[in-house]
């Protein structure tokens, strides 16, 4: 009696192993950057083309020998698989997101977006603090992750 339903239950465990792979699945291409007006009803891209030299930002330095890694971005580091290279990858090469930068009584926070090497289209938000960098939060723009950080 197993063998009349044993090509059955190959074929469930088939299609789920196809749909967990299928959601669970990284790399989606981004769309052309997106835009903001200004007063000059001039439309300008909030994050510039990847080909492009990243940008200088007055206090703010692409320096990498000293990351400062917060106890939340570790956590989502953690969550969202994404090593130390890849941030100093992201720092050196990204984008920096002029609609997302923030100032507040700690200080202004950086935004700088970017694909690590394997295909992450991620935002990373740096603070600059005394002579290095911290990595404030890590965000992975195309996938949601489950993570319990706090």
């Amino acid at each position: 009696m197993l063998k009349k339903y044993l090509p059955y239950i190959f074929l469930i465990a088939a299609i789920s192993l196809f749909v967990f792979i299928k959601k669970n699945q990284r790399g989606k291409t981004a769309d052309k950057p997106a835009t903001e007006q200004t007063e000059d009803k001039i439309t300008v891209p909030a994050v510039l083309p990847a080909d492009e030299k990243p940008q200088e930002v007055e206090g703010f330095a692409r320096n990498t020998t000293n990351i400062i890694f917060s106890k939340h971005a570790k956590c989502r580091m953690a969550c969202r698989n994404i090593d130390e290279s890849e941030i100093r990858e992201i720092l050196k090469s990204g984008t920096i997101n002029y609609k997302k930068i923030q100032n507040d009584k700690r200080g202004k926070t950086y935004p700088v977006e970017g694909f690590t090497h394997d295909k992450q289209h991620v935002r990373i938000v740096f603070a600059p603090k005394d002579d290095g960098l911290v990595v404030v939060t890590v965000i992975d723009l195309d996938t949601e992750w489950k993570c319990d950080c706090k």
